[in-house]
Order: C-alpha cells, then structure tokens, then sequence
C-alpha cells in the first residue's frame, strides 16, 4: 500500500458568521449619522444584539414588528406574550428594560417646572403609558399648589372596557401625598376616546368629593391608541 502524507491542519481561524460585519456597519451608521438615520428594524436589532449574540437578528426584529406593530407596543408588551413569540428571557429583558427606561426619562420631563405651563409634557406622557394598554387603567396625577409634579402613579386596572374607580380613594390618596391638585388620566383600548356616560359620572364625583377638600381637579385625560381627549377642552369639566 503506498505511503500516504497526511494532510497539513488548516490553521486559519474560523471564518465569522456574515451577521457579525453587518452588525459592525449599524453601530458605525448609528454614530456616524445618528439613530434618526436607522429604520425601527435596525434599531431593534441593536438591542437585541447583546442578548443574542451569536445569531442574524434581522429577520427576528420585522418579524417581531410584524406581530406587535410598532416599537412602543413592542417593548411595553407583557413578558410572557414575548417568550411565546420564541425570545429568551435575556432578550425579554432587555426590551423590557429599554421601555422602563424610556418612561422614566419622560417622567423626568414631568418634574421640570409647572406641569399647567406646558400642558403637552403631560399628554405625551399619558399617551407613552397607556396608548399601548390592552386593558383600561386609571392614573392619578397629583400636583401641588404651584402645580409642580408631586406623584403620579396608577390607581385602578379593569377589564378590556372598564377600570372601577372610588372618589373616596383617590380623595384619601390625595391627602396622603398632600396634593391640592390633580390630572385623571385613563385609556380607552377601543381607541374611540370619546368620554362615556360612566366617565362623566365619575368624573363629576371625583370633583364633588375633593371640592370641600380645597383639591382642584384640572383636567380627565382619555387616551387612544392614536388620539387624546381632554374634558376641559370638551367643556365636561
């Protein structure tokens, strides 16, 4: 039998997975032209990045804006809706943290000055809560005599159409911050945001109940997926 030479071991390293170039040239583009410049897929992708390393993240990240619709819904959905879809808990924590973190910074906002002198700060907030919500809430916003943020905090979850609210509880929260004022806030998961009769009624005896107090009510916020409502600008309130 004729001698044979083994074969010399090829001592090249292992080639990388094509997915490891692209994800260098999206961070280059995110600093070099900023994250305005990155659709929400590859935005996405960034994030999900770290938590899976050693994978094309690409056709997971539409695929997940496919199912939830858009960033928003997507990193305030709940934890187990994300490990159905297939994500890891390493991967469901880092959305969920991302959009823990973007509520605060806007809370953040709600602290600087005034919460009357600019009304918009408010409803932007209102909206980035709960526009995403597949249940009704009902929030409090509790200010102070100058109208500076005090808390704000939520005060009741219901069913997909109802949250059951007591003036008496949210007049006993209100002392216990010390607010003179507050904001109502709560959701319509239907998207139509025009006040019920039940609304109304509620609303009415939120004020009723806090006006012996010296608590002023400024405002009941109802939030859609895509449109707000205010009650004073309804001329309910």
């Amino acid at each position: 039998m004729p001698f044979m030479t083994p074969a010399t071991p090829d001592k090249s390293p292992p080639a990388k997975p094509h997915y490891h170039g692209h994800r260098d040239r999206l961070r280059e583009r995110m600093f070099e032209h900023g994250a305005d410049s990155l659709p929400d897929y590859e935005l996405l992708e960034l994030l999900l990045f770290a938590a899976i390393p050693r994978r094309d993240v690409k056709p997971l990240a539409k695929s997940l804006l496919a199912e939830f619709g858009d960033l928003w819904s997507l990193i305030n959905a709940k934890p187990e809706r994300l490990t159905a879809f297939g994500l890891s808990e390493a991967a469901v924590a880092s959305l969920l943290a991302t959009g823990a973190v973007a509520l605060r910074a806007h809370k953040s906002v709600l602290i600087r000055g005034a919460l009357l002198d600019n009304w918009q700060r408010i409803v932007d907030y209102c909206r980035a809560t709960l526009a995403h919500e597949k249940e009704e809430q009902f929030r409090l916003i509790f200010l102070d005599r100058k109208n500076h943020l005090l808390a704000e905090e939520k005060h009741q979850r219901g069913t997909i159409d109802a949250a059951p609210v007591y003036p008496r509880e949210v007049v006993r929260r209100a002392l216990e911050v010390g607010a003179g004022a507050l904001v109502l806030v709560h959701n319509h998961p239907s998207g139509d945001v025009q006040p019920s009769k039940a609304d109304i009624d509620m609303t009415r005896a939120i004020v009723e109940a806090c006006q012996p107090l010296g608590i002023a009510v400024h405002d009941h916020i109802v939030i859609g997926k895509g449109t707000v409502a205010s009650f004073k600008s309804l001329g309910l309130l």
